[in-house]
């Protein structure tokens, strides 16, 4: 994790791909094109599976989907350039509950024309995003004293630091918040279950590390990325048909939670996340999201998942330990579904960390944004562009 890295801008990062040996379940549908065929798919920017999938999750129509997806584009563009022009006033950025409105805090009222003249919406708001990641960091410097404490996080659209305490420990988040030296006013209480990684069961067509499995995340040159949990530097990895395949050759975990997986010459990886019956999704890039922004997920226990980005910048306390910078969703994830696959349209978003809950009852996960594993290990991402230039394998 770069803790350099301003998180709390309300916008979400993220980059993925998929090996061809290792693919990702369970989008929803039926088609679904390889690498290399014509898209003419009814959403620009969107594989089916992918619309059908949001279609099923968040309950929308087809014109409703590339209708989000096309707000969603353009509020990213908006966002990097209202970022640069406010400086500190900047207070984050975030979508509507129904996608179609994007909202842009300012620290300084008198910024407030500048937000309405590119199309958004202004909230005046006490602090700038500089100062809540300010605030964040004394809460990550006292971790180590956060007894009863799940995790914290930036939340833009309250303007305040989220703490997570465990049912019942309130007391315990209000001593912690105490003891980083935040001021209670900038931090809302909330409760939530004890997250878990999502590493102990695998599914679908896996990776294995001695006699564990993960997923795959997405393709990079020269392998794959995927959680940072699931493996340690070193440690060799065989295929879904227990043939030798990779070692990893960098992982980070707790603090971070990612990690490469170098693959040798007889696997190939590909720039596409895979559904298991025949369609896939095409990788194209990482451009950043909104939160608020639409995203799904595919992991190997239940299959693609959609729901919505609520935060980044969040710092979850596993049993291992703390991990920081990670994104929070709405989505639903269980055991088995770690180190897979996050995007929004065809923009790759993250690997699956872990989270709370089940598809049951749905839930919270946290994802790892895959831009921040590409740049500390100088990884290219493969997509549907670049894939024949730098070579299809490795």
């Amino acid at each position: 994790m770069d803790r350099r890295r301003l998180t709390a801008i309300g916008v979400v990062v993220a980059a993925l791909g998929a090996a061809a040996a290792v693919a990702l379940p369970s989008f929803a549908g039926d088609g679904g094109a390889p690498v290399g065929a014509p898209t003419g798919g009814a959403v620009e920017g969107a594989d089916p599976e992918v619309v059908e999938a949001m279609r099923r999750d968040l309950r929308l129509n087809e014109s409703q989907v590339a209708a989000r997806l096309k707000t969603e584009r353009w509020a990213s563009g908006v966002v990097d350039q209202l970022r640069s022009d406010l400086g500190a006033a900047y207070g984050g950025s975030w979508l509507s509950a129904d996608g179609s409105e994007l909202n842009v805090a300012v620290a300084n009222a008198a910024q407030a024309q500048r937000v309405r003249a590119a199309g958004a919406v202004p909230k005046v708001v006490e602090r700038g995003v500089g100062q809540l990641d300010t605030l964040k960091s004394r809460m990550d410097r006292t971790a180590a004293r956060a007894k009863q404490v799940s995790g914290w996080y930036v939340d833009v659209a309250s303007n305040t630091l989220v703490v997570l305490a465990e049912p019942g420990a309130e007391a315990a988040g209000w001593r912690f918040v105490a003891r980083a030296g935040v001021p209670r006013s900038a931090v809302r209480m909330a409760t939530e279950e004890q997250p878990r990684l999502f590493a102990d069961v695998r599914g679908g067509e896996p990776f294995f590390i001695g006699n564990g499995r993960c997923s795959v995340g997405f393709a990079v040159t020269g392998g794959f990325v995927t959680a940072g949990h699931c493996g340690r530097v070193g440690d060799r990895t065989t295929g879904a048909d227990r043939a030798p395949q990779g070692v990893f050759r960098a992982s980070s975990f707790p603090g971070d939670d990612w990690a490469f997986v170098q693959v040798n010459n007889n696997t190939r990886v590909l720039p596409e996340v895979t559904d298991f019956r025949g369609g896939v999704a095409r990788v194209a890039g990482s451009q950043e999201v909104p939160v608020g922004s639409s995203i799904c997920r595919s992991g190997s226990t239940t299959g693609v998942r959609c729901g919505t980005v609520q935060a980044r910048n969040a710092t979850v306390r596993y049993p291992q330990g703390l991990v920081g910078g990670l994104v929070r969703t709405n989505v639903c994830a269980e055991p088995g579904d770690s180190g897979g696959s996050w995007i929004s349209g065809n923009q790759a978003q993250g690997v699956t960390s872990g989270g709370s809950g089940d598809c049951a009852r749905g839930g919270t996960t946290f994802y790892q944004p895959v831009n921040e594993i590409l740049q500390r290990n100088n990884l290219t991402l493969l997509t549907t562009q670049n894939f024949r230039a730098l070579g299809s394998r490795r």
